[in-house]
């Protein structure tokens, strides 16, 4: 569901297009006589975090030896290796894995003194675990209102009933549709909606740091539950347990429907369509807080040079003109808000930036595995007439007896 934000059409036109084999031999970015810092990207950085590497070598005389791998081995590799001295000292990586990595005992905190200024502070938060910040992150992504400007205007609706009247005066077969991926449910695309209700998933302390504590539950998650009932299959139909990502981008591509809620990486799939992308609208009267994926770079707990790969981190990838390299290579939105602000000249990057300042991080503590089935489950059961409150409660009982456990 976490999808890799598509080049597409909010691409920069700078942005560089990078090839490479996932079982490509490591590549030296130097040769020294001094100490080595390993490093693990995926193709799409490394070019970027090589350049960045290139001043550090010469100031430190460290070498610093990228070895690219596929994004989807990264975690695990990680994990198994790291415990025996196998693996690097820093890797790529996305923010929801913190709290397996937490718990695997295989990162180290960092410290950006300063420079924690220049960075958006749900990325920040993203990687903050227990209070303490665990990577460096870099880019931002998140799901956000999508609207076809020549149907409805690019005015953002404020709230889910304005959204409808307006979806509705247009005409079309439909005011609105979202994903649920068919009968299984997508508890991640229609977080926006519940957390207008003041339903979050999980209940974060003051640090930002996400609790085991369920915050689905009480009056707020029933109030969010009979309002999927009240739009679902006994009620308006608007939500309906047919759409999965490729209906419902389809039916928004062909103008059957005047609004969506997707990410930046289906845009490419709308290129019929004059698009406008805006903030989720508030359903429950609180703002809408979509989920939001962060990406960075972790710092191994037994990195053999962990001062020189922490200052490589803190000195020389969180800099601007590095954090600039890794948006034209990969251009997600920037964490770095400066880079960010820039390139939210381009509209649509700048509707799913505003859509990331409203929103929170993803959970990454280890409970968030055990959600997402019993979730999805009783959104797609309510959508399908099932009897809101009790379907609700019976699901956050099971949750909460099989985090217990």
């Amino acid at each position: 569901m976490r999808k890799q934000m598509a080049v597409g059409a909010i691409a920069l036109a700078s942005a560089l297009t990078l090839a490479g084999c996932s079982n490509a031999a490591p590549e030296e970015t130097a040769t020294s006589d001094g100490p080595e810092i390993i490093v693990w990207s995926d193709a799409e950085r490394e070019q970027a975090i090589t350049d960045a590497a290139k001043a550090f070598e010469q100031e430190s005389g460290a070498t610093v030896t990228i070895v690219q791998k596929n994004f989807e081995d990264l975690r695990n590799d990680f994990i198994a290796q790291v415990p025996t001295g196998e693996g690097p000292d820093i890797t790529v990586g996305a923010h929801d894995w913190l709290g397996a990595l937490v718990a695997a005992g295989v990162v180290d905190t960092i410290d950006l003194g300063d420079k924690s200024g220049e960075f958006e502070q749900v990325a920040l938060d993203a990687m903050t675990y227990d209070g303490q910040l665990y990577a460096l992150p870099y880019s931002l992504e998140t799901i956000a209102l999508v609207q076809n400007v020549d149907l409805v205007g690019a005015e953002a609706p404020a709230t889910w009933d304005e959204m409808i009247a307006t979806g509705t005066a247009a005409g079309t077969e439909r005011p609105f549709v979202i994903n649920t991926a068919g009968e299984t449910g997508d508890a991640y695309t229609m977080y926006g909606f519940q957390t207008s209700f003041g339903a979050p998933v999980f209940v974060q302390d003051d640090s930002g740091s996400y609790t085991s504590e369920v915050g689905m539950g009480g009056a707020n998650g029933e109030a969010f539950a009979q309002w999927l009932g009240a739009n679902g299959a006994a009620g308006t139909g608007i939500l309906s347990t047919t759409v999965d990502y490729d209906i419902n981008n389809e039916l928004f591509n062909t103008g059957k429907a005047p609004y969506t809620i997707q990410g930046p990486w289906a845009i490419s799939a709308f290129p019929d369509v004059n698009v406008a992308v805006n903030p989720i609208p508030s359903a429950g009267g609180q703002p809408a807080a979509p989920f939001v994926g962060v990406q960075g770079f972790y710092l191994s707990s037994q990195s053999k040079n962990a001062l020189l790969a922490q200052d490589f981190l803190v000195n020389y990838l969180a800099t601007e003109d590095a954090q600039r390299a890794l948006y034209e290579a990969d251009p997600r939105i920037p964490a770095w808000t400066a880079i960010a602000d820039e390139v939210a000249s381009d509209p649509i990057i700048a509707g799913f930036l505003a859509s990331s300042k409203n929103g929170v991080p993803m959970p990454s503590i280890p409970e968030m595995g055990s959600v997402w089935d019993f979730w999805n489950a009783a959104q797609s059961q309510i959508i399908n007439g099932a009897d809101p409150a009790s379907t609700w409660n019976t699901m956050i009982a099971d949750l909460t007896a099989a985090l217990d456990g």
